[in-house]
């Protein structure tokens, strides 16, 4: 064995930074939630406007039924947030958090191209 490597110190410091399973588990099942090209695509399309479900319905080319569908999936997630304006609810990312998560994701595959 390496005398540089002290396994017993390394365990010990993983161990002391390790989150409750319940956290990595949430985090687990949000990835989860990006990993859904639909909901990719609807997250990527509210980057530069918030819309309705017929626009978004229009763009990722499905019905509006299984728009509603995912937008309710990525709400309780709380990726997406809506308003209503008279009979029409826009939809629109939750917080700056998702176009970093979105960004960073687009930044690592695009890294070496």
């Amino acid at each position: 064995m390496d005398k540089n490597h002290n396994h017993e110190k390394i365990l010990e410091i993983v161990r002391s930074g390790m989150l409750e399973d319940t956290t990595l588990n949430d985090l687990s099942n949000l990835f989860k939630i990006f990993g859904d090209f639909t909901r990719i695509k609807i997250l990527y399309s509210l980057f530069e406007s918030e819309m309705c479900v017929c626009a978004i319905a229009e763009i990722v080319n499905m019905s509006q039924s299984a728009v509603s569908h995912q937008l309710k999936v990525l709400k309780d997630a709380n990726l997406i947030k809506n308003r209503r304006e008279g009979k029409t609810i826009f939809y629109s990312l939750a917080d700056e958090h998702v176009r970093t998560i979105i960004g960073q994701g687009l930044d690592h595959i695009l890294e070496d191209k």
